[in-house]
């Protein structure tokens, strides 16, 4: 009878611990929810004709993007529903929102070959996401494949949110708008590979200067945060192409596909 009763409650543990896993974590899922809400809002704001608010709903979704990971990472809270929900919200967030806030904002004047590039914007957002998801363990982790959505996501709304600042109306810059959102779109599903930042731990120390500069950086953003955020960006949205031809003028391999050889399971991936 005791070992009977010892065997029960090994079993019932087990069916606890199973029940436990299949859980959802709260706090990175947090992140992700309140990243959704921004896309949500930035999408409301631009068809309430706000559309400095829905870039800043596009900006703040991104920060807030780049946070959930890290908290997940950092809490050792990573699970398979996360990575999905995070996709589902970058989707909204990053290719959804910044097509439509162009499309009311400027392009729906240019007729169909308005809405085109909105549409080209969305989808390439979309394939971006989805080969991301899939080539995620045979990357470079220093380098993205293409550019980031979020990062394309701060070029439309940074452009946006810098002509709304100046004052400058949509239509008056259609064609601008449709050029950069092209831009944007296609330079997402290229091979081109762009910095990805990974290399910096937050768990590590650094010398005091490094903080004193990251308050710089945060004094010189609060000077004009349209202009300057939309200058950061469209210098990081240009540095991949000139990593690529730096990379192609050394002889040295272009593809991020397996150039590491610093993470266990990309070792002898390119030998």
């Amino acid at each position: 009878m005791h070992d009977g009763n010892e065997t029960e409650l090994v079993e019932d543990v087990a069916v606890m611990v199973k029940k436990r896993r299949k859980g959802i974590y709260i706090l990175p899922n947090l992140f992700t929810l309140a990243a959704l809400f921004g896309g949500f809002y930035a999408i409301v704001m631009a068809i309430n004709g706000r559309f400095d608010l829905a870039a800043i709903g596009v900006f703040c979704a991104m920060v807030l993007d780049s946070l959930d990971g890290r908290v997940a990472r950092m809490t050792n809270t990573q699970s398979a529903f996360g990575e999905q929900m995070d996709s589902l919200s970058d989707m909204v967030s990053f290719g959804a929102a910044p097509a439509i806030i162009a499309y009311v904002w400027a392009l729906q004047g240019l007729g169909r070959w308005g809405w085109i590039a909105a549409f080209v914007y969305c989808a390439c957002a979309a394939l971006r996401l989805a080969r991301f998801n899939v080539n995620t363990a045979v990357v470079d982790k220093r380098f993205f494949q293409g550019l980031p959505s979020p990062a394309a996501a701060a070029l439309v709304a940074g452009f946006i949110w810098l002509m709304t600042d100046l004052g400058v109306k949509g239509p008056t810059v259609a064609w601008p708008m449709f050029a950069l959102a092209l831009y944007s779109g296609l330079t997402m599903v290229t091979n081109v590979p762009f910095y990805s930042f990974k290399g910096v731990h937050m768990k590590k120390s650094v010398p005091f200067a490094v903080i004193v500069l990251i308050a710089l950086v945060i004094a010189v953003i609060n000077i004009d945060p349209p202009i300057v955020l939309f200058s950061i960006f469209v210098a990081y949205g240009f540095s991949g192409y000139a990593i690529y031809v730096w990379r192609k003028a050394k002889g040295m391999q272009t593809s991020v596909i397996s150039t590491s050889t610093q993470e266990p399971d990309e070792r002898g991936l390119h030998e």
